[in-house]
């Protein structure tokens, strides 16, 4: 590995229009908004058209999400085209033997942390050919003749292997490899991509951390600007409130590991329904959970059907893993679930400088005070009059009849889900 930085280059000449033209090219790409996939797609095309036979590209950046952590893009020029491909946490499944890792080690141990040049290449075949990585072995017998990787890093402080980053590879298939020119122009430009990439995935990190922690619509209305304190509107919706039965003494009894173990396959077990059926989470609370089926694409009937059906099917999957986990001596967990529709208010709703995208309103207690009958009554879910004549699905709803609510002035008819 060397850490050089690029050699002086006269502008004038044709390397130096040609790093020019791509450096703006990349701003212009950047400023866009173009997407990650599509702008290394781009990058390599225009290699090829510049005069840098590229036989394989390939891209890789950490990201913030629950589930990934990095996307990787791989360019062929015998497909021409991009193939996608999503990372786990700790990395693809090969990266603790890929030159990557290596050079981060290196980075990390030979006191090269303030360089952010890292540059890193191996000749595929012939007499000086470097087959030290199991990419190279692979590349090499595919027909590759030379390799070129480079791990631009941003920010200044800490050790590479703990920062960000964007992470290249290039390969080449012509029998004398690389010129000393095709690797001035990849040391040149990098940077420049890699501000174009880091806008789109600054743009994509901040959508996905918002659905994470908000829901899929309230995240998107905030990050496109819903973000003024006391900005609402009035939506109808079926109202989702899910809690935990007797979770203060499974908690009480059970070590804290354990414990979040529990809620979190048991919030998985009930949500995996409810979004399937079109409902949204808007928030967890503790040991419960209020989510909602907006009525936007279809009826007030079928919205509330697919409410019940997805209550079917959570109740059903959580017996399901409380048998297992029942098998396996861990602590299970029954949850009570009530259901309503009516009118909310939807948006921000707080202090200043902390703010809560959620629902309010005389429907959203009405559902949880339904959600406290489900352990006197004996059910597992409950459903309020107005949902029961919306769905007019009496084969699955009993009616239990009517009841007084904490807070409602009136006793409410309530029905119990029958599955």
């Amino acid at each position: 590995m060397t850490t050089e930085p690029p050699r002086a280059i006269s502008f004038d000449g044709p390397l130096g229009r040609r790093i020019i033209d791509l450096h703006v090219w990349a701003v212009r790409q950047g400023l866009l908004g173009t997407g990650a996939a599509e702008l290394f797609d781009s990058f390599c095309r225009r290699l090829v058209e510049s005069g840098l036979p590229l036989w394989r590209g390939y891209a890789a950046m950490r990201t913030l999400h629950p589930q990934w952590g990095g996307y990787g893009y791989t360019w062929r020029r015998e497909g021409n085209a991009i193939e996608p491909a999503a990372y786990g946490r700790g990395g693809g499944p090969s990266w603790s033997t890929s030159p990557f890792a290596y050079m981060v080690e290196q980075a990390r141990t030979g006191g090269e942390e303030e360089n952010p040049w890292r540059h890193f290449r191996r000749r595929l075949t012939g007499s000086e050919a470097q087959l030290d990585f199991p990419v190279l072995e692979q590349l090499a017998a595919e027909g590759g003749s030379d390799y070129f990787a480079q791990i631009v890093r941003f920010g200044a402080e800490g050790d590479l292997s703990h920062g960000t980053g964007i992470a290249y590879s290039f390969a080449i298939d012509r029998p004398e490899g690389f010129r000393e020119d095709d690797l001035a122009l990849l040391k040149a430009v990098l940077p420049a991509l890699s501000l174009a990439m880091m806008a789109h995935a600054g743009y994509t990190i901040a959508a996905s951390l918002l659905t994470a922690y908000l829901g899929g619509d309230a995240g998107r209305r905030v990050h496109s600007g819903a973000i003024e304190r006391g900005s609402v509107e009035s939506i109808h919706a079926v109202l989702w409130y899910a809690d935990i039965r007797g979770f203060t003494a499974i908690a009480d009894s059970t070590p804290g590991h354990e414990i979040i173990e529990l809620l979190n396959e048991v919030f998985e077990t009930i949500t995996g329904p409810l979004r399937r059926g079109g409902g949204q989470v808007l928030k967890f609370m503790g040991d419960g959970l209020l989510a909602t089926f907006p009525l936007a694409e279809l009826t007030e009937q079928e919205t509330c059907r697919h409410a019940l059906d997805a209550a079917v099917e959570a109740m059903q999957t959580l017996d399901r893993l409380n048998r297992v986990r029942r098998e396996a001596g861990k602590p299970v967990a029954e949850v009570d679930l009530a259901l309503h529709v009516g009118e909310v208010l939807y948006g921000n709703v707080g202090a200043v400088d902390r703010l809560d995208f959620t629902v309010i309103g005389p429907a959203v207690n009405e559902v949880a005070r339904i959600e406290l009958l489900c352990e006197p009554l004996g059910y597992k879910v409950l459903v309020s009059a107005d949902l029961a004549a919306a769905a007019d699905d009496n084969c699955r709803l009993e009616p239990l009849g009517h009841h007084r609510l904490r807070g409602v002035r009136e006793p409410r008819a309530i029905y119990a889900l029958i599955f």
